[in-house]
């Protein structure tokens, strides 16, 4: 699979200068961190999931969690493992091109006993989603992940959920946090990312921000990332991706701020309409979202609703300036440092302290592509929908 791979070979030249690079979920771990993108939710209760899936494959979707924990009632939790049993079965039968695909358990005797169930169609499975983690918790939920891994003979990665009320609330911030940091650091080469749960950070105080409003307009929710992303997200080798939170709006809700796209973009190259539509389904809040994500230091994002998956893929893609600086800063006569000129005549590269960001643009690249000099987010939204 590779980004952008539903829209045709034709199309994707036009649009990038070095085009998304293939991978599986068998590619190192260190490039599908990078690569989950817009990772889809869906309730493992859907009674056609896994034709769900292959659409949502179809359509550009890479990676997806099906979840037993919050999106479905308590209730349903038997009904709902037999189903994933059932349609994991229906998957391996239709034999089409499956995203990586991960679990959201509630327990972690959940994890070696959905496995079992599985039995050789857990080859499709890629890892489990840990919700509510913590040191306590967390470390009975990855040694399952590993019994699982074992039994199945493949490999399986964790995708830990950072959402206690202990994270939050100021007075066992830093010691959770710590803690965090010490069960996820022990098992490094199971951690594919950190999953950030700002609906139940939101939910400790009885908050819910608007479509008008970022994450990053909650303070409450602002002074957590910024601190999950100080002790998790460092450049120093001991940091981990970590993803964007969760968009929740679909639908057209009365206004009351202004719409934040500007219409100078869609203009240039006569898609108006397609601002009007981004628009009405508030996904002009998402953009500006992602944007403030990527500014401090988060990649990929959860995602509730088909519909957001393209605007996350369309900004995750690098600039062609983004890519210019990068390879400037990163050339090996420049590895003793200085300060230079950028090729764009509009800023200094400063080799010594950008070179971490030009290594993580790099990656980036690798995995959503660079566009062409002439093509921004407003072209690669349109290419995708039409693809």
């Amino acid at each position: 699979m590779r980004h952008f791979g539903h829209i045709p070979a034709t199309a994707r030249k036009e649009l990038f200068h070095q085009e998304p690079a293939e991978f599986d979920a068998g590619s190192p771990a260190s490039a599908l961190s990078v690569a989950l993108g817009a990772t889809l939710y869906s309730p493992a209760t859907r009674p056609r999931l896994a034709d769900d899936v292959i659409k949502q494959a179809a359509r550009g979707v890479v990676s997806m969690v099906l979840c037993l924990e919050d999106s479905i009632d308590d209730a349903e939790v038997s009904g709902a493992e037999e189903n994933l049993v059932r349609q994991f079965a229906e998957l391996d039968a239709a034999r089409g091109e499956v995203p990586l695909l991960f679990v959201r358990v509630r327990e972690p005797g959940q994890i070696e006993d959905l496995v079992r169930r599985l039995g050789d169609t857990s080859r499709l499975l890629s890892g489990f989603v840990l919700p509510k983690f913590t040191e306590e918790r967390g470390g009975a939920f990855l040694a399952a992940v590993a019994a699982a891994e074992a039994a199945s003979g493949r490999a399986l990665y964790a995708m830990p959920v950072l959402e206690s009320p202990e994270l939050l609330h100021l007075e066992t911030r830093h010691e959770t946090l710590s803690g965090i940091a010490r069960t996820v650091g022990t098992h490094r080469d199971r951690i594919l990312a950190l999953r950030l749960g700002v609906t139940d950070f939101c939910s400790a105080y009885g908050l819910r921000r608007s479509p008008d409003m970022t994450a990053y307009d909650v303070q409450i929710v602002a002074h957590v990332i910024a601190d999950v992303v100080n002790v998790l997200g460092r450049s120093d080798g001991t940091g981990f991706t970590i993803t964007g939170p969760v968009w929740e709006y679909f639908r057209h809700q009365e206004r009351i701020f202004k719409p934040q796209l500007r219409r100078s973009p869609f203009l240039e190259v006569r898609a108006e309409k397609l601002r009007t539509t981004l628009i009405e389904h508030d996904l002009d809040g998402l953009l500006r979202e992602i944007e403030l994500d990527r500014a401090n230091g988060l990649l990929g994002k959860t995602c509730i609703h088909p519909s957001h998956v393209l605007p996350v893929h369309a900004l995750s893609v690098v600039s062609h300036e983004e890519f210019s600086d990068a390879q400037d800063i990163l050339r090996p006569e420049r590895g003793g440092g200085g300060v230079m000129r950028s090729a764009y005549t509009n800023k200094m590269n400063e080799v010594k302290p950008h070179r971490a960001w030009a290594e993580r643009t790099m990656q980036r690249a690798e995995a959503f592509g660079v566009a062409r000099e002439d093509v921004g987010f407003v072209e690669l939204l349109t290419a995708g929908l039409a693809g």
